[in-house]
């Protein structure tokens, strides 16, 4: 029983600091407890460290020497401004038809204006395997709408190392929640130390998630490389002299409704000014003639005054 507490007192801790530098001082406190097992029942001990082993690797794929690479591909194309969203639509539809879930649309936007410009982008997840040929044809379905492909590029950022050291550190913390589990059956040790490990399980069994959560995400973007299609309608022009020209005729229709929308503006802010202000010089006006007939009355009464006497 003594050498249960033991061990359990040295997994809490353990617990207490996981980090990825802790690993080794982990380990060490597992093989501690195995080593106590060994020496009080040696073929249960034996069970238990297979079981831990295949608990361990369980759910987990081997991980293969072949680089894991997760690839993003960019295209832009031109094309008359009414063609975009039929463009678009004809991509759509090439993404549905791969085989075998190949191909899924994560999101869609187009934009334009009333005049010759008009945009729109595309953002699909191609499975990586078909991402290549995937691009040739939705070149072909832009040129047989009039557009041309006038932007590429392929990047791609390599997640060997981090899936082998996530797989490595979920593996570490499956066996070390499967010795804390065995403590817990047990019911060896103080209840302080029962309860450290419980907290022990619920912080090791977070982290597993996490780790689990962080491998499927690295995983999909090794499955599915990341495809962005921009679309966009401005068209070549034959210099620098022409494209201030054409930028200017383009621009007079926003011109005039930006100039139309002020005048709006002003007429409806100085409208109630003037009107106020109207009103205020008529109420002066009235009361100054009342003031100045009160006085020329007082005046007339006065001199009629004078002549009497």
């Amino acid at each position: 029983m003594r050498n249960w507490a033991i061990g359990t007192c040295a997994l809490a801790l353990t617990v207490a600091g996981c980090s990825a530098s802790e690993d080794a001082a982990m380990m060490e406190s597992v093989e501690r407890v195995q080593t106590v097992d060994i020496a009080e029942a040696p073929g249960e001990a034996e069970t238990d460290s297979a079981l831990g082993a295949e608990n361990a690797t369980a759910g987990i794929d081997k991980t293969s020497s072949a680089p894991q690479i997760a690839y993003v591909y960019g295209y832009g194309f031109r094309i008359a401004p009414d063609e975009i969203a039929p463009l678009a639509q004809r991509h759509v539809e090439l993404c549905e038809k791969l085989p075998n879930n190949g191909c899924r649309v994560l999101s869609l936007q187009q934009a334009g204006s009333e005049g010759s410009y008009a945009y729109g982008t595309l953002e699909l997840a191609v499975a990586a395997s078909k991402a290549r040929n995937f691009g040739k044809d939705l070149a072909s379905s832009a040129e047989s709408l009039g557009g041309e492909q006038v932007d590429t590029s392929i990047s791609g950022e390599d997640l060997s190392k981090q899936i082998v050291d996530t797989e490595a550190r979920l593996r570490a913390r499956t066996l070390l929640r499967d010795r804390l589990m065995e403590v817990l059956r047990s019911r060896q040790g103080t209840v302080a130390e029962l309860i450290e490990a419980e907290r022990g399980v619920a912080q090791v069994n977070e982290e597993i998630d996490q780790a689990r959560s962080w491998l499927a995400e690295m995983r999909g973007r090794v499955a599915y490389s990341r495809v962005t299609i921009s679309y966009n309608s401005s068209a070549r022009t034959g210099g620098s002299f022409g494209r201030p020209i054409v930028d200017a005729f383009q621009s007079i229709g926003s011109i005039l409704g930006t100039t139309i929308a002020f005048m709006i503006y002003a007429l409806t802010v100085l409208i109630p000014v003037v009107l106020a202000l109207l009103g205020l010089g008529w109420l002066w006006r009235k009361s100054g003639i009342r003031l100045f007939r009160r006085s020329a009355a007082k005046e007339a009464q006065a001199g009629d005054e004078v002549k009497g006497k």
